[in-house]
């Protein structure tokens, strides 16, 4: 399996984020792409690949123009101001808040353009999530090309991202673009499966009217984990995309049973989906050692759902997304893949 990375990642290296009522250090650092990327070649998975270069308009397929514009001029914006450390929002548009009208002062345009406190900008920001996203991209293309499967090591993540919102460590939807680009190129149907213990509030949101791209999640029941505002089970989808987005919220505690359970329904569904290609939005804070976590998965339950998701038969990109539990990420990652590619070889 080829692996698709850059060390671009590293300009973006947040200093501090919200969490909890304070700021804390991020759980989302470079160390974490890094980690895995040694896995990858100490198991032999396959050669890294450097991503190729992909236009703004490809990112506009998914992301509105003036979203896009704002990541890019947001750093100059703040430090226009006098401003020296993290460009951060304080304010956000609640429901009773006008949320049609982005502000011009870039306080207003943070708030406006995200969600949560999770989503620092700095100096490098904007081309780490770029190239971030032609690592995607290039995945995208193997995968259009003919290869069986290959897997995108992204940083930052990016499934929280919606068309016109950053929050939760994301900034552009890795996932979604990659989705996108397939149906692009040709793929009558294509699949996203979300196995990141948090549900992907962004990528839900981006396809929820559309019957082309199936979502299915499995994730933390949003009434008691984040991101709370999204990932019921009855959110099926709206006009054409009704019926094509499924939503497997668990308790906290789930474990590789319960969990591996759930997978098969997942799978089952998307085979009955048909789709041309999969992708897979890899998160692995479902370990039982995730610091911001609350499942109980054991290497073993990865490799297992490696396996069960090549069960589908269909062409797969995996796109990292999460995991904090920084000195068992690259086990747990490369297990998933290595799983994978015992079933299917290669």
């Amino acid at each position: 399996m080829l692996t698709i990375h850059s060390d671009t990642h590293h300009l973006h290296h947040g200093a501090g984020e919200l969490y909890r009522g304070r700021i804390t250090p991020c759980f989302e650092t470079p160390e974490r792409a890094d980690i895995i990327a040694r896995r990858v070649a100490e198991v032999g998975l396959g050669d890294i690949r450097a991503p190729a270069s992909f236009g703004l308009d490809v990112l506009a397929r998914v992301h509105a123009p003036d979203f896009l514009a704002f990541l890019q001029t947001a750093w100059s914006e703040w430090t226009a101001e006098g401003n020296t450390g993290d460009a951060m929002a304080g304010i956000w548009p609640a429901r009773d808040l006008r949320r049609d009208r982005a502000p011009i002062h870039i306080d207003g345009k943070l708030g406006f353009y995200s969600f949560d406190g999770g989503a620092p900008i700095m100096a490098g920001t904007w081309e780490a999530v770029r190239q971030s996203a032609n690592v995607a991209l290039t995945g995208a293309d193997l995968i259009d090309a003919g290869a069986r499967s290959a897997f995108a090591l992204c940083r930052p993540p990016g499934h929280h991202a919606g068309a016109r919102a950053m929050g939760g460590y994301c900034y552009l939807n890795n996932a979604a673009i990659a989705a996108q680009y397939l149906r692009d190129k040709g793929a009558g149907r294509v699949a996203i499966l979300d196995v990141d213990y948090h549900h992907g509030n962004g990528s839900q949101s981006i396809f929820y009217d559309r019957a082309d791209v199936l979502f299915v999640s499995i994730h933390a029941d949003p009434d008691v984990e984040y991101p709370f505002f999204l990932g019921h089970a009855d959110e099926h989808g709206e006009g054409a995309g009704l019926g094509f987005n499924v939503n497997y919220p668990l308790p906290w505690g789930a474990a590789g049973g319960a969990y591996a359970e759930t997978l098969s329904l997942a799978c089952d569904r998307i085979g009955a989906f048909g789709p041309d290609a999969l992708v897979v939005s890899l998160g692995v804070d479902t370990f039982d050692g995730d610091p911001i976590s609350h499942f109980k998965l054991r290497g073993g339950d990865f490799l297992n759902m490696g396996r069960r998701i090549a069960a589908i038969g269909a062409p797969t990109l995996f796109v990292m997304e999460g995991g904090y539990a920084v000195a068992d990420i690259g086990v747990n990652a490369v297990n998933v893949l290595s799983g994978f590619q015992d079933e299917t070889g290669g």
